[in-house]
């Protein structure tokens, strides 16, 4: 399906229910944005979003970035999948992902088990989603060959450039790489610096993304104490527009497909001003 060059990835606009976002969403639409990315939740509610985000737009790709095989059962996907194509034909794209063990196992654990196996069960389950509907969140080699075998693509998180062009040689050509880039717009790299840390502190406890980070070369003291600034920002692009753009062009010249920009301490409830001058950067003829 088309997702266009660029795209936005935001939990703030989940908050669909204000007339603020709403209109964010058919701005995004209007300044040429070929996606707009939502982290789900768990349960139903996620769909819900989904459903006003594209009843609020006309042609712009809405996707799920992500729905939790462990939060939201497959049948639930099914059914919510179904209406929404039937609501709004081919617009919708189910990201999926295994989540994370420490989230996983808060409330039950020992429940974050055998991942790549119960992944792979879980999109045999996805009966009416079709296979080019659906990409997967995959960062390690054995994912990513999952994600071949049964979705579009990938959509990793929290990747930097050089990430990006290993996960183009391992997923292989004709598979969509579309890539989460969180940006900071503030030329302060001191200020920049602590956006994109107050952003990361909860990840770097979570061993998915310490392990990817990790195999690409990052040392053990580069995700330890808040993370050195060599991984913060390499991870986090900040500056003026034209150093976003920079960035974003670096991550397709990578092998991305598919960019959606995460900003990041940006105006509320949703950052527009940051959208408008990304756009006109990375969009403008």
């Amino acid at each position: 399906m088309q997702l266009g060059r660029l795209g936005v990835w935001s939990a703030d606009i989940r908050q669909v229910d204000g007339p603020a976002t709403v209109a964010a969403a058919a701005e995004l639409e209007q300044l040429g944005y070929g996606t707009i990315w939502y982290p789900a939740g768990g349960g139903t509610r996620g769909f819900d979003i989904g459903r006003a985000l594209l009843a609020a737009t006309e042609a712009i790709t809405v996707a799920t970035g992500i729905i939790s095989i462990w939060a939201t059962p497959a049948e639930d996907a099914n059914a919510a999948f179904e209406d929404l194509e039937n609501r709004h034909p081919g617009r919708f794209l189910l990201g999926v992902g295994v989540s994370h063990g420490p989230m996983v196992d808060h409330n039950q654990p020992g429940r974050y088990q055998r991942p790549l196996e119960n992944t792979a069960r879980y999109l045999d389950a996805l009966t009416a989603v079709p296979r080019e509907r659906r990409i997967l969140a995959a960062l390690g080699p054995k994912m990513l060959q999952l994600a071949r075998q049964q979705t579009i693509g990938t959509h990793p998180y929290l990747v930097t450039p050089a990430i990006t062009a290993r996960t183009r040689d391992q997923l292989g050509g004709g598979h969509l790489v579309a890539v989460e880039q969180g940006v900071v717009l503030e030329t302060d790299a001191g200020r920049a610096r602590a956006v994109a840390r107050e952003h990361l502190k909860g990840y770097f406890t979570l061993p998915n993304y310490v392990n990817n980070w990790l195999r690409a070369g990052y040392r053990p003291e580069d995700v330890a104490d808040g993370g050195s600034d060599r991984l913060v920002d390499d991870l986090v692009a900040w500056g003026d527009a034209a150093a976003i753009g920079e960035r974003i062009r670096a991550q397709y010249e990578c092998g991305a497909d598919h960019v959606c920009v995460q900003v990041l301490g940006g105006e509320r409830p949703v950052p527009l001003a940051q959208w408008r001058a990304i756009a006109a950067e990375v969009l403008a003829p």
